[in-house]
């Protein structure tokens, strides 16, 4: 007999393909590119910012705020009360010029703060903008209902709006490039329009800030005497010459993040990071990573982690022989270390005598304003852009940077260099930032994907190897520094390694941002720290609770690790390693900085 079922029916065309299974994965792929290439085009015009994302915070904003008339009435409220402030100060300055301001700016914001800024008209600007401004804080936050993420996206764009219009920037209602104008009878516009143009045209073939040419790798920057002593795909190992008769016992491994060149902690002679270990006695070994380029767009994190951190590990036990190993990582690299460190206690891997992280994420719950380029459709916007060219270029890094720190970054400059006709003195410091690198797509797309917006690391799901990479299974010493501005890393994002980790953790807080907070040797003025260490038993402080019982010490941090490394170091010195050994891979080969560190 016949089934009484009556038969599936078929794709159009495709005999026997039943309806609802069929899925053309090629067809699909297709369709994909066509959005991916849309994408990026439009990538390219809009700095690597989603317009989806910020439409979405927009809409979820203004929908919200259009159905709560009580936050209307109060934001009408603050504009009135805003309006009674500016006038009563107007008509008070005007016969008492040294009354107190109605509003202050917001701690670094250095826009107003010349004498200028204290006299009629200019006061009156300076203050209709600040309340201005403070009357838009209140209008994008705290709109019931609004998502957070939402709310600081609005809020940093209507931020960067106001900026434009602010009184500073524009040459005619700011009193220092009037000063200067009259003081030079218009030559300050002079020059400010040729250093325009020669920014245009650097921008335009691709060369360096003004100043740049002063400061060159190998001759005036990473001169620290090395040599390179291991090199695969993905990175050069350098090994530091000694330049004591001793040393310590244990070799010292950096790794430093590979969206930098290495060499920010081996500026100039007197603030090298590297120099300043080896004069302590220290062999230290450091990674310069390789610039990947478009062939290189399918190089995941683990192989980051295999490539780099691991295989830098062989080597130096290849060279130090019998030695357990300090291993430091910086920013993103410090994010790996940790990665490599909890597998390899998994493993019941040894190796590692102590782990310090400087300026480095473990927990990417709270990860600051960088958080505002990283949602769903944001990540999903720059995975195009990287799919297309098969890197996260350098110019779209910094656009992001730059939008979180445009006064710092953008006006100041503008006002600067275009207005007053004047140019900053390059240093060191500016010079190793403008020599940037790219990412490669499949590996910047796991780590978005994994560590920003999952948070795997933290959460105990980030899987290496088949298992799970657990913070709390390391239990080497911990040595952690935060700095006090860090708007890549901020601090009490990276104080979450005390909930993470079982560890004993000394935990330093230091003055300054993100690359000058961890640049600052000893005898750098205005340098202040604090530090404390949480034994295993000792109870966990929020970062407030922290502050309040950490007393502020003058100077640098520095020595406060060294002191921390010798005291988990073996006491005896001992006669420093040779520079590689004669094995194959291992041999010493070019003089430090490398070759990888001068790939564009």
């Amino acid at each position: 007999m016949g089934s009484s079922q009556a038969p599936m029916p078929s794709a159009p065309g495709l005999p026997g393909m039943p309806l609802g299974t069929f899925e053309d994965e090629a067809g699909s792929e297709v369709f994909h590119v066509i959005d991916r290439t849309r994408e990026a085009v439009i990538g390219q015009f809009t700095g690597g910012i989603s317009p989806a994302a910020l439409m979405l915070a927009l809409f979820d904003w203004s929908i919200h705020l259009a159905s709560a008339p009580g936050k209307q009435m109060e934001i009408a409220e603050k504009a009135r009360s805003n309006v009674v402030s500016l006038l009563s100060y107007l008509a008070a300055v005007a016969t008492k010029p040294d009354m107190p301001l109605c509003i202050e700016p917001l701690p670094g914001d250095y826009r107003f703060a010349s004498d200028g800024w204290r006299t009629l008209p200019f006061s009156f600007w300076a203050q209709a903008f600040l309340l201005n401004q403070q009357w838009w804080h209140n209008v994008t936050h705290r709109v019931p209902g609004v998502t957070p993420h939402h709310e600081e996206v609005v809020s940093f764009a209507a931020r960067q709006f106001l900026d434009v219009f602010s009184p500073s920037n524009l040459p005619f209602t700011n009193p220092d490039v009037i000063a200067k104008t009259v003081r030079t009878g218009g030559m300050n516009f002079a020059e400010g329009i040729r250093n325009w143009m020669e920014d245009i045209s650097r921008v335009a073939t691709g060369r360096s800030p003004v100043g740049t040419e002063n400061f060159v790798v190998g001759k005036n920057l990473a001169v620290t005497p090395g040599r390179v002593v291991y090199r695969n795909h993905l990175i050069e190992l350098i090994q530091y010459a000694p330049q004591t008769e001793t040393v310590v016992a244990e070799p010292l491994l950096i790794v430093p993040a590979w969206i930098m060149r290495y060499y920010i902690l081996d500026l100039s002679p007197e603030n090298s990071l590297i120099r300043y270990l080896v004069g302590k006695g220290y062999t230290v070994f450091c990674i310069s990573w390789r610039n990947p380029t478009a062939a290189d767009r399918d190089l995941t994190m683990d192989d980051y982690r295999r490539l780099g951190v691991m295989a830098a590990l062989d080597a130096v036990n290849a060279i130090v022989p019998g030695r357990r190993i300090h291993a430091a990582g910086y920013c993103l690299g410090g994010t790996l270390l940790s990665i490599a460190a909890a597998a390899m206690a998994h493993n019941r891997d040894d190796r590692l005598a102590t782990l310090t992280l400087l300026g480095a994420q473990t927990d990417f719950s709270e990860p600051g304003e960088l958080a505002l380029f990283v949602d769903d459709s944001q990540v999903h916007f720059l995975e195009s852009m990287m799919w297309n060219r098969g890197y996260l270029s350098a110019d779209q890094m910094a656009g992001a940077f730059q939008l979180l720190r445009t006064n710092d970054l953008i006006w100041s400059r503008v006002v600067r260099d275009h207005m007053m006709g004047e140019r900053m003195p390059m240093n060191d410091l500016m010079a190793w930032n403008a020599d940037s690198t790219r990412m490669p797509y499949r590996m910047h797309a796991e780590y978005l994907q994994r560590l920003y917006l999952r948070n795997e690391l933290a959460s105990g799901r980030f899987v290496v190897e088949g298992h799970t990479a657990a913070i709390e299974n390391i239990r080497v010493p911990m040595f952690v520094v935060g700095t006090e501005r860090d708007h890549v890393a901020p601090w009490p994002s990276v104080y979450k390694i005390h909930y993470l980790s079982d560890a004993e953790v000394t935990f330093v807080l230091t003055s300054g941002g993100h690359n000058a907070g961890i640049v600052s040797e000893p005898g750098h003025p205005h340098r202040r720290y604090r530090v404390a260490v949480k034994g295993t038993d000792d109870p966990c402080l929020n970062p407030d609770e922290w502050v309040e019982k950490t007393q502020a010490k003058q100077g640098s941090w520095w020595g406060e690790w060294t002191d921390w490394l010798a005291a988990r170091s073996a006491a005896q010195l001992v006669a420093a390693p040779s520079m590689g050994v004669s094995v194959d891979g291992y041999r010493a080969q070019e003089d430090a900085p490398g070759t990888y560190v001068f790939q564009k």
